[in-house]
């Protein structure tokens, strides 16, 4: 029986108008593996934090951020990821953890710039956690990510103020125009219930220089896409299904921004044109925004700007 594709339909569509599709094709087989590598069960053992992707009931990407000491992560074996830690109150994926749930992993351990991506399928929950069971697993380049070393100081858990809103608050808008990173949570729309690897959830990271989120009166964000491994994960589920979460992480306070939007992929214009190192924009509409106040028990050290950022433009604000 033939293997299935790497790539599914929508990302396969995307390399192709971005004229990559004949470079990417022969590598996916030897990218993407349905285990984890001795070297990424190992790192995923090493982190205080894990960014998850989700989809709930209605089918609406989440993307979220779970935190304990390092070693709460570990791998029994080769296809199978334990995580003790969940979803803690006001996070939008608290409660939709089931068995055969579809799940996207991204471990990054940003002060050495290296991370790696895991999808796969929710196996038992427990009352300290989950598993997951491997259905791709591969590497990712370090480009955009800033250098901060993040310290997990835990503390006890208290109740946090949860703030829900169809529209940005003043907070929020604070949030974005001073990121210089932000996760994102797609999914292809055969995620729940389907059976190919390549049909599943996906979460991602982008950074960029401080403001590279543009905020806009009518609550859009505009984002510069910059060129990464071309596999065009994110946006070829984005081109078969809109939705997508949006996490932001005020790394002095601790306070997540969670947010529901409509994603578009813009190829061209001139806003695009007059951003440099921009090879498409992304722009973002918000449906539904929960923040939550001093959440991620992680405290960081100050950041380091990627380099890959030094040629890239900004907004004019």
């Amino acid at each position: 029986m033939a293997s299935p594709p790497a790539f599914h339909e929508g990302e396969r569509a995307v390399q192709e108008r971005a004229g990559v599709r004949d470079k990417v094709a022969a590598l996916g087989p030897r990218v993407f593996r349905d285990f984890m590598p001795e070297q990424h069960r190992e790192f995923f053992a090493k982190l205080p934090f894990v960014i998850v992707g989700m989809v709930d009931a209605q089918g609406q990407p989440w993307a979220s951020v779970l935190a304990n000491p390092p070693g709460f992560i570990e791998s029994p074996d080769p296809r199978e990821l334990v995580v003790r830690a969940l979803p803690p109150a006001g996070d939008p994926l608290a409660g939709t953890l089931a068995e055969g749930a579809p799940i996207g992993l991204l471990g990054i351990e940003p002060h050495t710039r290296r991370r790696n991506r895991m999808n796969g399928v929710v196996g038992r929950v427990t009352d300290q956690g989950f598993s997951v069971g491997v259905r791709q697993s591969f590497g990712n380049c370090p480009k955009y990510i800033q250098a901060r070393a993040p310290e997990y100081v835990g503390g006890a858990a208290a109740a946090k103020a949860v703030h829900r809103s169809d529209r940005l608050d003043a907070a929020a808008r604070r949030m974005i125009r001073q990121a210089d990173t932000f996760f994102i949570a797609t999914a292809h729309p055969a995620a729940r219930g389907g059976s190919a690897p390549a049909h599943g959830v996906d979460v991602s990271h982008r950074g960029g220089k401080p403001g590279f989120v543009r905020v806009d009166a009518d609550d859009a964000l505009t984002v510069p896409d910059f060129v990464g491994n071309s596999f065009f994960n994110t946006l070829g589920n984005l081109s078969l299904d809109p939705r997508a979460g949006l996490l932001f992480i005020d790394f002095a306070a601790g306070d997540l921004l969670y947010l529901a939007a409509d994603a578009q992929i813009l190829w061209e214009g001139a806003e695009l044109d007059a951003f440099a190192g921009a090879e498409r924009l992304l722009r973002f509409r918000v449906r539904e925004a929960r923040r939550v106040e001093a959440s991620l028990p992680l405290r960081w050290g100050e950041a380091q700007m990627s380099p890959f950022l030094e040629r890239m433009g900004k907004w004019e604000q």
